[in-house]
């Protein structure tokens, strides 16, 4: 199979701190959290290390590890920060040939701060990321592609976003996409436009909340009916996902998963992927939902989890995989990155990832049909 990213490209400098070193605040009326520097003193580093990261580079770095022949386009500048991208994509066996340079921005770079809970603080300088144009990304950059998947696009170049999908369409690729939050909220006209154009689509859970006043007008009713229970242990409203629970809801609004999924289904997505942090994975198509608990291991870091997740979810879903197995490798090479600091080295061969699925424990999975 050939597939193409397209997105950001950055270098990451990740600090780990050691939990006495830096405090911690949690908010008692809201879900946030809050790692609190003193103005005015160094702070001891337990390490700090450099790895290139960024969407559509670790995406293609996923896909290239199972075995998939990648290319890339993405934005970097003229310096030792993109020459550091460019030999990842060397190294990895990714064309490197639709990347572009610019001299007049430097390639993307971020500061990842990380102690506590290992979810990190992350200062981002955008770059050349942000500069992207529709004219540089033409139908030639994806003859022959199975798999068009475009990540978020920062600052000028998410006016592109419509461009780079109706060209893919084109072209007779699947495309998949995974929009940052900022996209969807600066660009939402935009990208709802495009949305028939898309075939595979994935959010985090504040990502989709974000989609429900844009839907609610095209709004259908639709409930989840559970086929294939979770263990039944205890309570029966234990083994209840939390957003079959809870539903969304976003500034005001509210949709259960039941009426998201056969509304957002209905507009012309095949398969939407929501991922909801630690809990795991809900993915519905036209004939239902799946949903996939995260697998339990120690963090070291969350970021490029979902990008782990989908890359690998889209790449196997496109060349035969079914729903079900295309999750559980998925949640797999997820929860792989995760025990990592940075975004690639938890990135898994395809022979690593047979091996783990021959014992892949699927009981915290849960199949619903909606009726």
């Amino acid at each position: 199979m050939k597939a193409i990213t397209i997105g950001g490209a950055t270098n990451d400098f990740i600090a780990i701190i050691e939990d006495e070193f830096i405090e911690r605040m949690t908010m008692h009326n809201a879900t946030s959290s809050y790692l609190l520097f003193e103005e005015g003193h160094k702070v001891e580093a337990e390490s700090i290390e450099a790895f290139v990261g960024g969407g559509a580079t670790n995406a293609a770095v996923s896909m290239a590890r199972l075995g998939f022949d990648m290319s890339s386009i993405v934005k970097i500048g003229d310096d030792y920060a993109g020459v550091n991208v460019t030999d990842v994509y060397a190294k990895e066996g990714i064309n490197a040939d639709h990347v572009i340079v610019t001299e007049k921005a430097a390639t993307g770079r971020s500061i990842m701060v990380s102690s506590h809970v290992k979810n990190p603080t992350i200062f981002v300088a955008r770059g050349a990321n942000t500069r992207l144009r529709s004219d540089e990304v033409r139908a030639e950059h994806f003859a022959g592609m199975d798999l068009v998947y475009i990540t978020g696009l920062s600052g000028d170049s998410s006016a592109a976003f419509p461009h780079i999908v109706a060209l893919a369409k084109q072209s007779g690729a699947k495309v998949a996409a995974n929009p940052g939050i900022r996209q969807l909220s600066s660009r939402s006209e935009d990208f709802f436009k495009s949305l028939k154009l898309i075939d595979i689509l994935s959010l985090n859970s504040a990502e989709t909340a974000k989609l429900i006043p844009l839907i609610l007008r095209d709004a259908k009713k639709a409930k989840l009916s559970k086929t294939h229970p979770l263990i039944n242990v205890g309570d029966e409203s234990e083994n209840i996902p939390e957003l079959v629970a809870n539903g969304l809801s976003s500034g005001g609004f509210t949709m259960s998963l039941g009426d998201f999924f056969a509304t957002i289904i209905d507009l012309g997505i095949e398969t939407f992927v929501l991922t909801n942090g630690k809990e795991g994975a809900y993915i519905g198509t036209k004939d239902g939902m799946y949903f996939c608990k995260a697998n339990k291991v120690e963090v070291k870091g969350t970021a490029g989890a979902g990008d782990a997740f989908f890359s690998t979810f889209a790449s196997l879903l496109v060349d035969g995989a079914s729903i079900q197995d295309a999750a559980h490798a998925a949640t797999l090479n997820s929860a792989s990155v995760v025990g990592k600091v940075d975004t690639q080295s938890g990135l898994l061969k395809r022979s690593t990832l047979k091996k783990k699925l021959k014992t892949y424990d699927d009981t915290g999975c849960v199949t619903y049909k909606l009726i």
